[in-house]
């Protein structure tokens, strides 16, 4: 059975900047981050995994995350982690 799941790093040189994302296979996402692989967090490497959650279905976690990176997603991770 897959899984689906949305994540959050944090930069260890920065941790207040924080990045979500969605995959499948979560260490080879954070191993891609850490290697500069995705423009938009190459300059914060490196990266840990702050939080996650999976699921069973793709469009909820693709929703899931689409919330996260709205302004009331980033508010309520800022109150919540």
């Amino acid at each position: 059975m897959n899984y689906y799941i949305v994540y959050v790093l944090e930069s260890d040189l920065k941790s207040e900047h924080y990045y979500v994302g969605f995959t499948e296979d979560l260490e080879s996402r954070l191993i891609d981050h850490n290697q500069g692989k995705t423009a938009s967090t190459s300059k914060y490497r490196p990266w840990r995994i702050k939080t996650f959650i999976s699921f069973r279905d793709c469009h909820k976690a693709k929703a899931f995350e689409k919330y996260l990176k709205s302004g009331s997603g980033r508010a309520f991770l800022k109150k919540r982690l």
